[in-house]
């Protein structure tokens, strides 16, 4: 199997070199450069070709997430996974919108982080699930802020109930289970441990979760935990 060739960027070089001897002793992977900052990690780029960039936010010069669009504009196709200490929903949002592929939090475990890293590189978008929450908090801000004036609608005539229409186009489609599932979605939940909470294989969780993108039309786990969210406040 081809290695994952993988690049570190932060500018602590304890953890920086600390994070690489422990990614190096998966065998599928190979750490191909390091980086302190965003100058630096720019001409790793362009030498070591990584398929990852692991990239810490608070850099000297330029942060982290100010820099994804060089990075992408260096390397097309180049997955970002940031790996930061900031629990700031602001550098979170600013993160995604630059093109970041995932936030973790520095707190991940080893196993777990190498587990994003693989999902990431199958085209998955990831999230600590300590910051989805927040996620779903600045989704909503934005949404809100953003809504326009309510319309004045005609009172009703006596006896007609007005007819609601449905949270999301496609709920109505979920299946008992799959609404489930999409609850726990919201809850930050990996697959596995949303098969050990329901009692059911792994294999048929990532089936049901591919049902509930496919229709409700999004493209993305983060996608789905903010309409099920929607779904509780409605």
């Amino acid at each position: 199997m081809e290695l994952i060739r993988l690049l570190v960027v932060d500018d602590h070089t304890l953890f920086r070199r600390g994070l690489m001897a422990l990614l190096s002793q998966d065998e599928r992977f190979q750490v191909t450069g390091q980086a302190g900052d965003i100058g630096e990690a720019l001409r790793c780029v362009a030498q070591a070709k990584p398929d990852l960039v692991l990239l810490d936010n608070h850099l000297p010069g330029v942060l982290g997430v100010d820099g994804i669009a060089s990075l992408k504009a260096a390397a097309p196709g180049i997955r970002i996974l940031m790996l930061t200490v900031s629990e700031n929903e602001d550098d979170l949002a600013a993160a995604l919108q630059a093109g970041a592929d995932g936030y973790l939090l520095k707190t991940v475990e080893l196993d777990h982080l190498s587990e994003f890293i693989i999902k990431v590189l199958a085209g998955e978008s990831v999230i600590s699930p300590e910051m989805m929450t927040k996620l779903v908090a600045a989704f909503r801000g934005k949404s809100a802020s953003s809504a326009p004036e309510p319309a004045v609608l005609p009172e009703m005539p006596a006896g007609v109930a007005p007819e609601t229409a449905p949270a999301h186009p496609g709920i109505d489609l979920l299946s008992t289970r799959e609404r489930e599932v999409l609850a726990l979605i919201a809850l930050g939940d990996s697959n596995k441990l949303i098969a050990r909470k329901l009692d059911i294989a792994e294999t048929t969780v990532k089936i049901h979760v591919q049902h509930i993108l496919r229709k409700l039309q999004l493209t993305s786990r983060v996608q789905a935990a903010v309409v099920a969210t929607g779904l509780e406040a409605g």
